[in-house]
């Protein structure tokens, strides 16, 4: 028999004892550099840069499909950098949240970002052989041959 005011049932379980705080699996330090993430990240920075040189570089016949080419190349190259400088100086450790999620939906969003501009400059380029009218009697290429190869460059 039970004594008075006990129960056959055991006391719940501790939720804290069934859910660690995540851990973090990318190192800290110039040891990110070594991993694919490290690696991507670097990438993402260098071809960022180079679309963002190379769009630049050219006259922009339409602004709206070049403009959202460029604010992509620049904010994922900013954001880039800032992803890659916190685990450079270990904020990683400080921060309690799921690194390795958040590293994926980063690279996923970003791709997704860069796949979508990939096709505005594509489109873009495509646009080479069609004439722009002045005026009636004037007529130019979109690109001109040496903008249709950075063009080119850009969207590859």
């Amino acid at each position: 028999m039970l004594p008075r005011g006990a129960s056959s049932m055991p006391p719940p379980p501790n939720p804290a004892a069934y859910f660690p705080p995540p851990r973090v699996t990318l190192p800290s330090g110039l040891e990110i550099l070594r991993t694919y993430s490290g690696a991507v990240i670097f990438l993402e920075i260098l071809f960022g840069t180079i679309v963002w040189i190379l769009v630049a570089a050219t006259r922009v016949p339409l602004p709206l499909l070049q403009g959202w080419v460029m604010f992509v190349a620049v904010t994922a190259w900013f954001l880039s950098i800032v992803f890659l400088c916190v685990f450079l100086f270990g904020y990683a450790n400080r921060i309690a949240v799921n690194w390795n999620q958040t590293d994926f939906l980063f690279h996923g969003a970003t791709f997704v970002f860069y796949f979508g501009a990939f096709l505005l400059q594509a489109a873009t380029t495509s646009l080479h052989h069609f004439p722009r009218k002045f005026n009636s009697t004037t007529q130019e290429k979109i690109l001109a041959d040496h903008e249709y190869n950075i063009s080119i460059a850009a969207s590859v």
